[in-house]
């Protein structure tokens, strides 16, 4: 069969699927059309490249990148730097109407998700609507989001955390009026601070699961081993115990992979100069698995100012903060509180619960051998020198910061029977109540209806078959923001909770949330403005991409 009738097949059968789940069978194309903007403020073309980048000494990385180009709009729009892989930061206002045309020049198919963003479902970049090398989606769409810390990143079936890992990711900054009233620090005071890990072979090309940038098994859909989708088919066990890597690969893909090196905005061995003022720092844990427990090396508490959805209606004070991979915070810091010329070191404090494994199969994993870097370790993230100048008393932040109304649970249709997610393991492969990801697949209970609200909760009880794993999982809901309103911690758990409750930061509109293993979590959903198709899972990218993901619909 030749390559474009394949591709007209696809698409029929797709656009039946997506009619039988009620979906209009418009929805199911394959990408957007290529055509003049019109109507919109800013207008950008943004290319997933292969590409090389000088990360350490020595020889360039080979990597996966977005490339970006204005078209129409404020020059400072599209901020780029050619000193990391990193995207493109894009920065927005509130209001406006914006296109994004997606270009692949990457030798598989891609798709970008623009991460806590309300949008209209074919805008939000499901893994359906991925495109193959050489096509353009385009993305159009009003930001209707309040002013915070959004971000973008490849969405596609089985091949998110690869393309993730290779440099694929970037920051969607949106401002509004609210923000701009207070006296917030901005232009240079304002930090953009991405958090990744990686490991790096001896030739300085990033390593991920035995693949590579070029010339790698993609591991397609139908035969990708533990990046499959049925629990018992898409290779299972047998194809995961022989495929690249044997065992070790194996349990990578399980457990979510871990770096050797922290990088900070695509830099290894970070450290920056800083005046003595206040500064914002905004931080995105965009690693594919690591969790990150945040805190100055002196004791000296954090002061957050935002998370996932925005600011918070007044700062709040932490000893440490926890970050999971997706999730955001927004820090004020005011360097005068240290001396000219101290030396500063945000670091990751230890902590118990990330990940953890019990009986034969910990005994294995520790004669394997994990990251030189294992999750829950103390680790220096980012090296800061305080410099001359500036000013002599340290300011405070805004008492209030934003209109920020406490969540009101009775607004859900189901407030007294929350519908419950069990995060399960069934022939090793990740599931959400015993399902894996199916692409249009869709249950009555992940049914819900346009302009109401239901309460969800999360349940990572540990009861993940015979492997006895115990595993923090970070859940994510696309397309809109929900509140966090009920945390509950099984007995058993409560020591190893003990080591991150204090730096939980559930206040504020999220995206993301962390479960630890033995915690129940409940959150609120408002379904307003667009019906459709979305997903919700675990942004541990290797858990999402072997199974730990699912569909929800809004039905008109």
């Amino acid at each position: 069969m030749n390559k474009e009738r394949r591709r007209i097949l696809i698409r029929s059968a797709t656009a039946a699927a997506a009619t039988a789940v009620g979906l209009p069978a418009s929805h199911a194309r394959a990408g957007g059309e290529e055509r003049a903007a019109t109507d919109v403020d800013v207008h950008i073309e943004l290319h997933a490249v292969q590409d090389s980048v000088a990360i350490r000494p020595g020889a360039q990385t080979r990597v996966w990148r977005y490339r970006g180009k204005l078209l129409r709009g404020d020059p400072d729009t599209l901020e780029t730097s050619v000193d990391t892989y990193l995207g493109p930061i894009i920065r927005v206002h509130r209001g406006q109407r914006v296109r994004i045309d997606l270009i692949n020049e990457l030798p598989e198919p891609t798709i970008v998700h623009w991460h806590g963003l309300h949008v209209p479902e074919p805008m939000d970049g499901h893994p359906r609507y991925a495109i193959g090398p050489g096509a353009r989606y385009v993305y159009e769409f009003t930001v209707v989001d309040r002013a915070g810390s959004y971000w973008y990143h490849p969405h596609p079936d089985g091949r998110t955390g690869k393309q993730v890992y290779f440099g694929l990711a970037g920051l969607f900054l949106v401002s509004d009026d609210e923000e701009a009233a207070l006296d917030l620090p901005t232009g240079p005071q304002d930090l953009p601070l991405v958090l990744q890990d990686r490991t790096f072979g001896d030739d300085n090309q990033l390593t991920y699961l035995s693949q590579s940038p070029t010339g790698a098994p993609a591991g397609d859909s139908q035969n990708r081993g533990m990046t499959g989708g049925a629990m018992m088919g898409r290779g299972g066990m047998g194809g995961m115990m022989g495929g690249q890597g044997g065992m070790g690969q194996m349990m990578a893909r399980m457990m979510g992979v871990l770096g050797d090196e922290i990088l900070v905005n695509g830099r290894p061995d970070a450290s920056l100069a800083v005046e003595r003022r206040p500064y914002r720092l905004r931080l995105l844990n965009a690693s594919n698995s690591r969790i990150y427990k945040l805190a100055w090396h002196d004791g000296v508490p954090l002061t957050a100012i935002g998370t996932d959805g925005g600011l918070l209606a007044a700062p709040l004070r932490r000893d440490y903060v926890m970050l999971a991979p997706a999730e955001r915070v927004d820090l004020w810091v005011d360097f005068a509180r240290w001396p000219a010329g101290s030396d500063l070191t945000l670091q990751s404090l230890p902590f118990k619960g990330g990940r953890g494994m019990n009986g034969m199969m910990g005994g294995m994993m520790g004669e394997m051998g994990e990251s030189a870097l294992p999750d829950g370790a103390a680790f220096p993230v980012l090296k800061l020198q305080v410099q001359h100048g500036g000013n002599d008393r340290p300011a405070l932040p805004p008492r209030r910061l934003s209109q920020l109304p406490q969540p009101q649970p009775r607004l859900a249709v189901n407030y007294n029977r929350p519908k419950v997610f069990n995060i399960t393991m069934g022939m090793m492969t990740w599931g959400i109540n015993g399902r894996s990801f199916d692409m249009l697949g869709v249950t009555p209970l992940e049914t819900v209806k346009l302009g109401t609200h239901e309460i969800w909760e999360f349940r990572n009880d540990g009861q993940t078959g015979m492997m006895g794993m115990a595993m923090a999982h970070a859940m994510h809901v696309h397309g809109l923001q929900f509140r966090v309103i009920w945390r509950s911690v099984a007995a058993a758990s409560s020591r190893q909770q003990g080591t991150v409750k204090a730096g939980l930061l559930d206040e504020g509109w999220k995206d993301t949330v962390l479960v630890m293993p033995g915690e129940r979590v409940r959150i609120l959903l408002g379904f307003k403005d667009y019906p459709g198709l979305f997903l919700y899972h675990c942004h541990m990218l290797e858990h999402e991409d072997s199974g730990l993901m699912r569909n929800y619909l809004i039905k008109a």
